[in-house]
């Protein structure tokens, strides 16, 4: 059986390895010290017996330049906001062991139901990710997520979001 728990130290990830070195480094050596610092909250799908984390996914507070936005979107919010507040889905990753089975979209769905949840007592208009690749990128797009005008950063409005959970 699996569980999605807040990253603690019993939490074995020292085998952790999605493929790729960046992922893998920050959960091993930086996850925890962020969630000390407040500067990002790191959930993890473990097994519950072994407590093996098999994939994690990253939330902070962030913001984005109202002119990052398309000319369409833009027009709907107010444009004394030159900084529009978003949560950042800043990292998500599975161990190559328990690709392919799901776990992505199970993360995925976990932290948009975090971030709507939160985005009831604070203000955030989407949830933003950074793809790392163009794997990365065709993943979100499959679920929704909307390109930014001149970056790689991707979308999903809050909005959206809300009417997948209601």
């Amino acid at each position: 059986m699996t569980m999605i728990e807040l990253l603690e130290k019993k939490h074995i990830r020292n085998n952790f390895d999605c493929g790729k070195d960046l992922l893998n480094n920050y959960l091993k050596y930086q996850a925890r010290q962020d969630i000390t610092r407040k500067l990002s909250a790191c959930f993890v799908i473990i097994e519950m017996q072994t407590k093996i984390v098999k994939g994690y996914y990253t939330l902070s507070n962030h913001s984005i330049a109202l002119s990052n936005f398309s000319k369409e979107i833009q027009k709907k919010l107010p444009e004394s906001y030159t900084s529009i507040p978003v949560t950042l889905l800043g990292r998500l990753a599975i161990d190559k062991s328990f690709q392919g089975n799901g776990l992505g979209k199970i993360l995925l769905i976990d932290a948009l139901k975090r971030a709507y949840g939160v985005s009831k007592q604070i203000g955030s208009f989407a949830v933003v990710v950074d793809p790392i690749d163009i794997e990365a990128e065709l993943f979100y797009k499959k679920y929704d997520f909307i390109k930014l005008p001149d970056s790689k950063k991707m979308f999903i409005s809050i909005k959206t979001v809300q009417e997948l959970f209601s």
